[in-house]
């Protein structure tokens, strides 16, 4: 019998984790994201095969931030159960930005001037190096040049 143990992020070793960014949701969220066919075919393909979903508080943030602005308090609401719902479902785990990862993010900020990544990605770069995460769910080219990989390709 296989054994199986667990990760600091409460899903077994060998199941495919995704962090998932503000552009990946917000093109799941949105019907007017130029993204969403491949978004929500991409979501939904990444469920079915078992993948664990992890994204951050300062995403999160991002992604309510950008859907009450755009499209109202209700749209932000509806989404923010869903995300409720994928983590009682333990679709999804919910990292928190710390005082480690805040300075970690803040080093990554400056020492990379010669790009426009934002605070909040900076943060997504330091969550997904701490837990040794090296795929994304995401639109946003930054994280291809961090260096991660991203999905949809």
């Amino acid at each position: 019998m296989e054994r199986r143990t667990m990760t600091s992020i409460s899903t077994a070793v060998g199941v495919r984790k995704v962090f998932v960014d503000t552009s990946g949701w917000y093109a799941i969220a949105s019907a007017d994201d130029r993204y969403q066919d491949i978004a929500l075919l991409c979501y939904r393909e990444l469920i079915e095969e078992g993948a664990h979903l992890v994204t951050s508080d300062y995403v999160l943030d991002e992604a309510l931030t950008r859907l009450r602005y755009d499209f109202g308090h209700r749209v932000a609401v509806s989404f923010w159960e869903q995300i409720e719902q994928a983590r009682l479902k333990n679709l999804l785990t919910l990292l928190r930005v710390d005082e480690e990862v805040w300075q970690t993010a803040l080093d990554l900020f400056r020492r990379y001037d010669d790009q426009r990544f934002s605070f909040t990605d900076c943060t997504s770069f330091a969550l997904t190096q701490a837990r040794g995460l090296q795929e994304v769910f995401a639109f946003d080219e930054h994280f291809r040049i961090f260096g991660l990989i991203m999905n949809p390709s």
